[in-house]
């Protein structure tokens, strides 16, 4: 076969078409992100588009991206410019919005491609952030980029992690202050993962805080730091993993981060720890599969929550913490709602990391019977494992079935959304299970080291494979839900014009009553949605945006070309219906009432 060609890593930017730059007069006061806010709702406060009128949305106008594979995150509006991403190569496109979408300029980053081939669930990127006047991009080969949002110019640029030791990045960052928060993915690599704060201006790091090993290194007080209201003591990490396991040990923060101004922490949660074959890696293997409060000026931990302790299910924790204010039991509680791959839909308390519900947001889930939520049992905190589902106990080399969810999870990375007129959380979710064989592998660095393979499937007896619900967070229950055919891969939005938006991955997008469920509106667009809906104004009029570009864990056969069952860690298998639906493309699509 012949080598790939070798392109020099860095940085060039392609300054094409320059017409009218952006105003900084146009610029908000704040940041613009991905989630929306800082607290992760994706909640608009617009309301031009309601329930009532939702049934008359028209597409606007379109544009092509130029590349395939999966679409995921969402353009961002500043001012009367859109700007919008892509997955690898990572392109940018600045946007006019007072001309007709004509371009204003394009940033076209020259990568070595071989990154694509280390990129564990298709070659995705969940978008960009701006602040203080930049334009934030994390590149799949991990260069971190600031750029000039006026002209696409490099402010300055920074090198996150290595692809050679498989650090790949798919997340979007979060601008907190001063500071860049920025996470990596490689679990299945074997890559060691942190969270990295960088200066906005200059590109400088200023700490870095990994998910495993001494103290030091994982900024965590053991007198300070708590799980579950207790200290977590001297070498929490260190004592959980066997010998020096955790110098590889995963934990990958490729997820979406979230942060409260107030107490000054910001959000995220910790991936699987490596390898897949749990029996490799004896002990808790801490602080993987976890969820992180950190000091956002010095990274120090203030409190963790480990989820899944010895992960047997590569059940990832990096899913969104959503930030609300609600009364829990009848009592005032500032909240972190967090859906994990596990299928248990936690809420805590987010200053202090008290552990306060955790129920199955999907039926099927079959591998804990619940999580222990008594605080005085020694076992608080911890899922009650079912043996039958939980394949260590069968083995390595033994195939355990049925397994609920799947390694996908009840809830992959695609984000919920809160409304606070209705209290509730709107959830895309996976309804798949699994089967699951371990196998002993070694360590090569740059190398897939995985130790598992695995088939997915439906539930028993189950025609669809996704479900979009409506959640009470505080009560811990479904309010309604509505079945699809394929697993919701999209991000959710809700308005506040009592409509919540999802796309689906055969490509449309929808539009329900936030209150009931009810189908309010939908159009099938020219690819499989994998994006996150989101919705801006301009001009006095409302719009909704949305990228459809099948791809991502569940859609990687489509978009790679894959025909294998067994590829995709299972999904091309598990979904193999999708490819009489969709196909591959790189579109956005925007919509608007009629004039």
């Amino acid at each position: 076969m012949r080598a790939p060609i070798r392109l020099a890593v860095g940085l060039l930017v392609q300054a094409l078409l320059l017409v009218a730059p952006t105003r900084a007069a146009d610029a908000p006061p704040g940041p613009v992100l991905q989630t929306i806010d800082y607290a992760n709702t994706r909640y608009a406060p617009l309301d031009r588009i309601d329930a009532a009128n939702v049934k008359d949305l028209r597409v606007a106008w379109t544009f092509s991206t130029g590349v395939l594979r999966g679409h995921e995150g969402a353009p961002l509006v500043v001012g009367h410019v859109m700007y919008v991403h892509t997955p690898f190569p990572n392109t940018v496109t600045a946007l006019d919005l007072d001309r007709e979408g004509r371009i204003l300029w394009r940033y076209a980053p020259r990568q070595d491609a071989t990154v694509i081939p280390v990129m564990c669930c298709d070659t995705v990127n969940r978008g960009l952030a701006y602040a203080n006047g930049r334009l934030f991009l994390h590149q799949a080969d991990t260069t971190v980029v600031a750029l000039d949002p006026e002209t696409g110019r490099a402010l300055w640029s920074a090198k996150n992690g290595d692809p050679g030791r498989g650090e790949t990045n798919t997340a979007t960052v979060l601008p907190v202050k001063d500071k860049l928060i920025v996470g990596i993915a490689g679990g299945e690599y074997g890559a060691r993962c942190h969270l990295t704060a960088y200066d906005q201006a200059t590109g400088r790091r200023l700490w870095r805080a990994y998910s495993m090993g001494p103290d030091p290194d994982i900024l965590v007080d053991p007198e300070r730091t708590t799980e579950l209201g207790r200290p977590v003591g001297r070498d929490s990490s260190l004592r959980s993993w066997e010998g020096d396991q955790w110098r590889i040990g995963g934990g990958c923060t490729w997820g979406w981060f979230s942060y409260d101004p107030a107490l000054n922490l910001v959000y995220y949660g910790t991936g699987n720890p490596s390898t897949w074959n749990p029996a490799q890696r004896p002990g808790d293997n801490k602080w993987a599969m976890s969820i992180f409060a950190r000091d956002a000026d010095t990274g120090v931990a203030a409190w963790v929550y480990q989820m899944t302790p010895h992960d047997q299910w590569d059940y990832d924790g990096v899913n969104e913490m959503i930030l609300t204010d609600q009364t829990v039991a009848g009592r005032p509680r500032r909240l972190l709602t967090h859906f994990d791959r596990n299928g248990f839909g936690y809420s805590l308390d987010r200053a202090t990391g008290e552990l306060l519900v955790a129920e199955k947001f999907d039926p099927s889930v079959n591998w804990a019977s619940r999580i222990e939520q008594d605080p005085a049992s020694p076992a608080y905190g911890r899922p009650v494992v079912e043996p039958r589902y939980a394949p260590e106990a069968a083995g390595e080399d033994e195939t355990t079935t049925g397994i609920c969810p799947g390694a996908l999870g009840a809830k992959n990375q695609q984000p919920a959304a809160y409304s606070p007129a209705t209290r509730l959380f709107y959830v895309p979710t996976n309804h798949m299970c699994m089967d699951y064989e371990p196998f002993r592998v070694r360590y090569t660095a740059g190398q897939p080291y995985v130790g598992a393979t695995l088939a997915l499937h439906p539930p028993p007896g189950a025609e669809h494979t996704g479900t979009f619900i409506a959640w009470d967070g505080a009560a811990g229950r479904i309010r309604w839900s509505i079945p699809e055919p394929f697993s919701v891969w999209s991000g959710a939005l809700a308005t506040a014009g009592g409509v919540v938006f999802y796309g689906t991955l055969e490509g449309y997008l929808k539009a329900v009553d936030a209150r009931d469920g009810r189908a309010l509106y939908r159009f099938k667009t020219p690819s499989g949605i994998v994006g996150n809906v989101t919705t801006y104004m301009h001009r006095g009029r409302q719009y909704v945006a949305v990228l459809s570009g099948v791809g991502g864990w569940a859609g990687i056969g489509l978009a790679a070309g894959l025909t294998d069952p067994a590829d995709g860690s299972g999904a091309v298998g598990g979904y193999a219906a999708l490819s009489r639906w969709t196909a591959p493309g790189g579109q956005l699509t925007v919509f608007a009432l009629p004039e």
